[in-house]
Formats: C-alpha cells, sequence, structure tokens
C-alpha cells in the first residue's frame, strides 16, 4: 500500500503506520506543512532545529534539502530496515518532578551502560539525550539487562520504544555505509536558514561545506548519540528568539524542548512549574500540536 493509501486510511493502525519505511514519511509531510502554515508576516524563523529523523526535516524546512531530494533521503533511511530491525532503543527519564536534571539518575544510567557494555554478548549505548530523558540503544540482550538494572519509575519507565532500531549508534553502520552508497552530494543544499544538528553544529547559508554536511547527516548523525538537549540550547543562546516553535506531527517533543529550556534556565523558567504558569499567561513555546498555541502561529484568514 502506498504512503497516500496509508495516510487516508479511516482509522489508525500502529502496526501500519509506525514502522519506519511508513512513518517516516508520515511524519515528514505533517512536520513539513506545520512549517509552511507558520505566518512568516508575524514570525521570522531565525534558526531551525531537529531531533533524530527530525533532522532530516529541519535540512527540509531550512532548504538544505530541496522537496524531492528530502523526501529521497528520508525514504532511504526510513526503510533500511524494512527487512528486520537492528537493536532497539528504551527511554527513561533523568530529571525530578519538576523537570531539573538530577546528576544522580544520570550518573547511574552512565555506570548501567559502562556495566553492560562489560557483560558478554550485550551491547548497549547513549543513543539520544532528549531534554529530560535519556534514549539508549542497543542489542536485544544489553536492552533487557537495562530494563533489569534500571528501577522502574511511574510505573512506565525504562519504557521500549516500538518499531526503533538502534539508532544514533555503532549498531547501525552498515546503515550509514548503505546511505552514503546511496544519497549523492547533489541532494544537499546550503541552507536559506541557520540549521544546528545533533552535535550543536551550526550549519549557516554561507559557510555550509555540503560534501562535510552529506558525511554528518550519513555518518555521524546515524551512528553517534543526537543530542537534541544541546540542539535546542545552542538555538536559543546564538539566535535568542521571541518564541520557540515546535511542529507536529503531536506534541511529544514539547516536554524535551521545556526541559532543555529549564535546564539552563532560558525564559526564566527554572522549573516545570514555572514554566506551567508562564505559559498560561504569554506563552514562549508554541506547540503546533496544541490547538490552542496553533492557532497563535497560523496565518490568520
Amino acid at each position: 500500500m502506498g504512503i497516500a493509501k496509508i495516510d487516508g486510511a479511516a482509522k489508525y493502525s500502529f502496526k501500519q503506520h509506525t514502522p519506519g519505511e511508513n512513518a517516516s514519511a508520515l511524519i515528514y509531510a505533517c512536520s513539513v506543512c506545520d512549517f509552511m502554515d507558520i505566518d512568516t508576516e508575524r514570525y521570522e524563523v531565525v534558526a531551525v532545529t531537529g531531533n533524530s529523523m527530525g533532522w532530516y526535516i529541519a535540512m527540509a524546512c531550512a532548504g538544505a534539502l530541496d522537496a524531492d531530494s528530502a523526501i529521497d533521503v528520508i525514504n532511504t533511511m526510513g526503510s533500511m530496515m524494512q527487512d528486520g530491525l537492528i537493536g532497539g532503543q528504551l527511554i527513561y527519564p533523568e530529571i525530578d518532578a519538576q523537570w531539573r536534571r538530577d546528576s544522580d539518575i544520570s550518573a547511574l544510567i552512565d555506570r548501567v551502560i559502562e556495566t553492560i557494555c562489560d557483560e558478554e554478548g550485550c551491547e548497549l549505548f547513549t543513543s539520544i539525550y532528549l531534554g529530560g530523558y535519556r534514549v539508549l540503544a542497543g542489542n536485544e540482550s544489553g536492552l533487557k539487562r537495562a530494563e533489569e538494572m534500571l528501577p522502574q519509575v511511574d510505573e512506565r519507565y525504562p519504557m521500549r520504544l516500538y518499531n526503533h532500531g538502534a539508532f544514533h549508534s555503532p549498531l547501525l553502520e552498515q546503515v550509514s555505509e548503505k546511505g552514503l552508497a546511496s544519497l549523492g552530494e547533489f541532494l544537499f543544499s546550503k541552507p536559506q536558514i541557520p540549521l544546528i544538528d545533533g552535535e550543536g553544529r551550526i550549519w549557516t547559508p554561507y559557510g555550509t561545506d555540503c560534501s562535510k554536511l552529506r558525511q554528518y547527516t550519513l555518518g555521524d548523525q546515524v551512528t553517534k548519540p543526537y543530542d537534541f538537549t544541546k540542539a535546542v540550547q545552542v538555538a536559543v543562546k546564538e539566535f535568542a528568539p521571541d518564541k520557540v516553535i515546535v511542529l507536529g506531527p503531536g506534541n511529544t517533543l514539547g516536554g524535551p524542548t521545556a526541559q532543555a529550556l529549564i535546564d539552563i534556565n532560558w525564559f526564566d523558567w527554572t522549573s516545570k512549574a514555572e514554566f506551567s504558569s508562564a505559559q498560561q499567561i504569554s506563552p514562549k513555546m508554541l506547540a503546533m500540536g496544541n490547538e490552542e498555541q496553533r492557532s497563535q502561529v497560523l496565518v490568520k484568514r
């Protein structure tokens, strides 16, 4: 079944909509449509970033990939594991109830990773620094051991991420090699808007080397940890936006984005309570998956 038919299905199917070869294109379409709906008469987009697959979307929004190139890259990378996932991921919080980073939990996660990697047949790595959460990637043995060793939190965590491979880890070396072999430099352009990657590096309209952008995107971005927290923090420190707009679909990145900002006391937010209170008075973060906030971003008709 083609993507258009899946998108137009009468009901959401977890089994059909979440595999990478389908989810990637659907998420891309939703996010890019959101980006195109931003009222540029009221909002000047000064920089763009994204998380994990959102890096490809960020490149499309910034103009580093045109429409055809973006779907080519996204379809290629999203379908690399359609014949079978390589490893998996789980997510675990490293914050307290007020969304403040807990250094003891972070240290515990690091110790668990080190211990598990010393065990025969086990592989476990930090995959994504996601605001107040750590996403871990590994093989099945490593993930099972992590589930045993990490204390249960809120009867939810550690939580396996369904249909997720071991993204942003050395287990995807072959995926990186296939991507580099399949996707040429001609697909990549200098961004029209500054672009912040998962290492906190800024790719500018004037200084971007397209060969290096391709190498990062298909190389380190695939096999090394993606630091979304750093990307958000660099974006606000370097470009000082009045508002932070979070594209859809949904609002899953709203919390991690706010947590990344709380971590550096941005907008004078030092806790979840302060963030929530400030958002009620005059929201600085506008999530397009939130209907009320979305209305503040859209072109008024």
